[in-house]
């Protein structure tokens, strides 16, 4: 059993992200997918901006009165004896993978309906308007979705009574699989057709971030890919392919994404509220949104 007072959930969490990032970054030098459209430099520094904000965010949130972080749930849900793993009895290590499991398919469900209700669409654009695709886009979550994210996954750990080791080891699997699926990694073909069976791979998520409608309104999965299979949100490839794919939302194909001020104030502008699709840039963007030069692989 995993003793989170001796080792410190968000240690581990933080030494597992690290380890992941660098591999992960490496390997998308070594062997790079995509060439990449706009400075590197620029969108990283925004990108990791992000999600050292929101990580302050969910540290800020756990610090209030009533701790509101989805493993001090696990702990009080598991002493007052709440949640119906608690009550069903069974084998600690079958709590353990059902809790993961469900935890995964309540991730998958919120990713659907962040593009299916307006408010929720709004804040997940940021997250979209990425124009580019690595390892970077998998931390670029504005800060209020991952403060309502943290807020479901409270609620859910608390309805299953979900053991606190299982939501660390799913928060470790989450945030690893999100920066594999979202890297801008070259598998070969056989392994990604393997490996897509049961988990989700970066050829698989990245029709996700695809400007067509229909290609963005599919491949929701962040861990598993059951998920899409069995509710019909599976597409295999992109229509334009992986090469000739245009990454981010259609009004956005500028350098303006790849600001910090910009990523953070997108919720609140005008415009974007057709849920799912390319958001319309407000009047004062129009101008600037069209595409400017670019700095290739920069």
């Amino acid at each position: 059993m995993l003793d989170l007072g001796n080792l410190g959930d968000t240690a581990i969490r933080l030494s597992a992200f690290a380890g992941i990032f660098v591999v992960m970054a490496l390997l998308e030098l070594l062997i790079p997918k995509r060439r990449l459209e706009h400075s590197k430099g620029h969108r990283w520094f925004t990108n990791i901006a992000i999600g050292g904000i929101d990580s302050l965010i969910v540290r800020l949130m756990a610090l209030i009165v009533i701790p509101l972080s989805a493993v001090a749930a696990a702990l009080w849900a598991e002493a007052a004896g709440w949640g119906l793993l608690n009550w069903l009895g069974l084998p600690y290590w079958l709590n353990l993978l059902i809790a993961v499991v469900v935890l995964d398919l309540a991730i998958y469900g919120q990713h659907v309906v962040s593009h299916k209700v307006p408010m929720f669409w709004l804040l997940h654009r940021v997250h979209h308007s990425d124009v580019d695709f690595d390892v970077t886009t998998a931390i670029r979550f504005h800060p209020i979705e991952i403060a309502l994210s943290m807020l479901w996954k409270i609620v859910v750990v608390i309805v299953i009574g979900a053991p606190a080791a299982a939501v660390v080891l799913f928060e470790i699997i989450l945030n690893g699989c999100a920066m594999f699926n979202h890297s801008n990694v070259d598998l070969p073909k056989p392994l990604d057709r393997f490996l897509r069976t049961f988990l989700v791979t970066p050829d698989f998520h990245r029709v996700h971030h695809s400007v067509i409608h229909r290609e963005t309104d599919s491949n929701y999965g962040f861990n598993l890919s059951i998920w899409d299979r069995m509710f019909g949100t599976y597409t295999p490839q992109p229509s334009k392919g992986h090469q000739g794919m245009t990454i981010g939302l259609t009004p956005y194909q500028s350098e303006q994404p790849t600001g910090l001020a910009w990523s953070l104030v997108l919720p609140f502008q005008a415009g974007g509220s057709r849920v799912g699709k390319a958001a319309e840039p407000p009047a004062s963007l129009e101008a600037s949104s069209q595409p400017q030069s670019t700095l290739k692989g920069k």
